[in-house]
């Protein structure tokens, strides 16, 4: 699809996190050229300086989505840009994998403060620039999410704990004209994914003998099945579509289920759990 490129940003201004890469770089290039200007949250350095050059609309900003600070300064440049904050887009996050026997419970409880606790604490400073604007709050979210498996479920938990709360704030901010929608994919062509998987492996090295006896296979089978995913999943383009149509729509839906895979996930979530377990068992080869 071909995007006219617009050189100023007259359309209002949007604030992006995890925008260094895959789906955040896409959106934020995306929305630069639709004419928003992006304040386009990044945690590096080199990236900021890197996207500075990418598109007169980007305002690259230093953004840890888990230290306060760095939330009020991205809401002060918002409210200093002079121009009405259409969305923010909740997108930064991790993938912490492990059985859950042998996982830190400080991984366990960083992945929440990323995926979960960041993208709700980065909103509430936002709501009164979206409430004066009507306008949007968007959450990227994870088919994941909606049913535990095995060695991920710290991402899925992270993510379905993140969808109850966006069900709840949108029901809260109804009222007040700001609206709020979740989007849930599978896997997509992004480093996170490699981060995760090298993350893992890392993590396996630090495995005490027993837990690579009793979970080695399984570990080994989860590291090809997301590798494999990876390599069919959707661009990160697609995802950035699907956010872009949600902006523009008159009604955005509550929810966007985006691509094949995660329309039969959200199936297999619906099956009994003893079927379930078996599906999930069969597809990663037990």
């Amino acid at each position: 699809m071909e995007t006219e490129v617009v050189s100023e940003a007259t359309r209002g201004a949007i604030l992006l996190t995890g925008a260094s890469s895959g789906i955040g770089h896409a959106l934020a290039l995306r929305l630069a050229a639709e004419g928003y200007l992006v304040f386009a949250g990044v945690r590096k350095e080199s990236d900021r300086e890197r996207l500075v050059d990418e598109h007169p609309n980007l305002r690259p900003i230093s953004l840890d989505v888990t230290i306060a600070a760095d939330r009020a300064r991205a809401a002060q440049s918002v409210a200093q840009c002079g121009l009405p904050l259409r969305a923010v887009v909740n997108n930064a996050g991790i993938a912490v994998g492990g059985p859950l026997e042998y996982l830190p419970i400080d991984r366990l409880v960083e992945q929440f403060e990323i995926n979960t606790f960041a993208p709700i604490a980065l909103t509430q400073v936002l709501l009164p620039h979206l409430r004066a604007s009507h306008g949007r709050a968007f959450f990227i979210g994870s088919i994941a999410g909606r049913m535990g498996v095995p060695l991920v479920g710290p991402y899925g938990a992270s993510k379905a704990a993140l969808a109850v709360l966006v069900d709840a704030l949108r029901q809260e901010l109804r009222p007040h004209g700001v609206a709020v929608s979740l989007f849930e994919f599978a896997a997509v062509k992004t480093p996170i994914w490699a981060k995760g998987r090298a993350g893992a492996e890392h993590a396996i090295e630090q495995l005490p003998a027993e837990a690579l006896a009793q979970y080695g296979k399984e570990i080994q089978a989860m590291l090809a099945q997301t590798k494999a995913e990876e390599r069919h999943g959707l661009h990160p383009t697609v995802i950035a579509d699907a956010v872009l149509a949600a902006l523009h729509a008159s009604h955005p839906r509550e929810r966007y289920v985006i691509g094949r895979q995660a329309h039969i996930q959200s199936i297999i979530a619906l099956l009994p759990m003893r079927l379930r377990d078996r599906v999930i068992a069969a597809a990663l080869k037990h």
